[in-house]
């Protein structure tokens, strides 16, 4: 842990970027939590929080009613991530507290990794590495083959700012694009991709890609029934969150052949204990949630969280402030 002292009193509740931390000590004082093994203990942060001005939390902190009244002094939260699904932003705006994630700066970063896992699985990819490596390669082993992605149909469930940055990798790869939200996207026509409900999207794509924020109304959304309407030859990307999957039902589906194949950049539980069936089937692939783990967007993402936690402590509005 560090404890840097200068004036305004803010408290990061896990491993950030440094970035972060160098642009904020300039004019406040720093209680950081960087332990990358250990969450911060409870009371640790019960304790900090009771003088803090402004709060940096980490994904697996609930930010709640509870917690705000613990936090008297607070005047705003930030946090370097686009997802907030552990943040009830009604009980913050209830407090009078600003928060602010931070969208747009992660869009390239996530859209490539998402693209490379559509990729990844429908050319079979991660299995022709590890035929090089075993040697089969060497022995004349057959190859394993895997699908064009040229005049295929991609869906994407969850058409935002990510999606929107998918449907064009996608597009330049000559696939066609269907998606579903909750309500037509402006503009789609010119985007080249075509609106349908989430069963249509469902029974006509070759790959469905997942992009949707965790909510109410997505925590689930994938269970048995959503993959019985997939085409049997069809492949599963999921880089939004895991808990939009059922996992016990994506294994059996991928166990009794329903569908082709997943590549998950999420899971649920995260990270998976090393027995779990999805780490040991030849036609998954997953990836340690990095779908914005690259040097130049995390350093983005912790210089504009930074920046949000100056202008709320100075009183002014957010960049990227989340309004219910």
């Amino acid at each position: 842990m560090s404890d840097q002292r200068t004036e305004r009193r803010v408290v990061i509740a896990g491993p950030v970027h440094p970035a972060l931390t160098s642009r904020l000590q300039e004019s406040c004082t720093l209680r950081v939590w960087d332990d990358a093994k250990h969450a911060i203990p409870h009371a640790t942060l019960m304790e900090w929080l009771q003088d803090a001005d402004a709060f940096v939390p980490h994904g697996g902190i609930q930010v709640d009613g509870s917690l705000l009244a613990k936090a008297p002094r607070l005047r705003v939260i930030a946090q370097s991530a686009v997802g907030y699904d552990n943040v009830d932003v009604k009980a913050c705006k209830a407090k009078g507290v600003p928060f602010a994630n931070t969208p747009g700066v992660l869009v390239n970063a996530t859209a490539d990794l998402t693209f490379a896992l559509v990729l990844l699985v429908m050319r079979r990819l991660v299995e022709a590495v590890d035929h090089v490596r075993s040697g089969r390669f060497a022995h004349g082993e057959a190859m394993p083959y895997g699908h064009d992605l040229a005049l295929k149909t991609l869906g994407i469930i969850g058409m935002g700012d990510i999606g929107s940055a998918v449907a064009k990798r996608a597009l330049a790869s000559d696939m066609h694009v269907m998606y579903h939200n909750r309500s037509r996207r402006m503009g789609d026509q010119q985007l080249g991709a075509v609106y349908g409900t989430l069963s249509e999207v469902l029974a006509q794509s070759d790959c469905i890609v997942v992009l949707t924020p965790l909510t109410e109304h997505t925590r689930g959304l994938f269970g048995a029934a959503q993959f019985a309407q997939m085409k049997r030859s069809a492949f599963f990307v999921n880089a939004a969150r895991g808990q939009v999957v059922d996992t016990a039902a994506l294994v059996a589906v991928l166990q009794e052949g329903v569908i082709a194949g997943a590549a998950l950049d999420v899971t649920d539980p995260e990270p998976l204990p090393a027995e779990h069936p999805l780490l040991h089937m030849k036609n998954v692939i997953v990836t340690p949630h990095i779908g914005s783990a690259t040097h130049e967007t995390r350093e983005a993402m912790a210089l504009l969280t930074a920046d949000n936690i100056l202008r709320g402590l100075d009183g002014l509005p957010l960049l990227t402030e989340v309004f219910m």
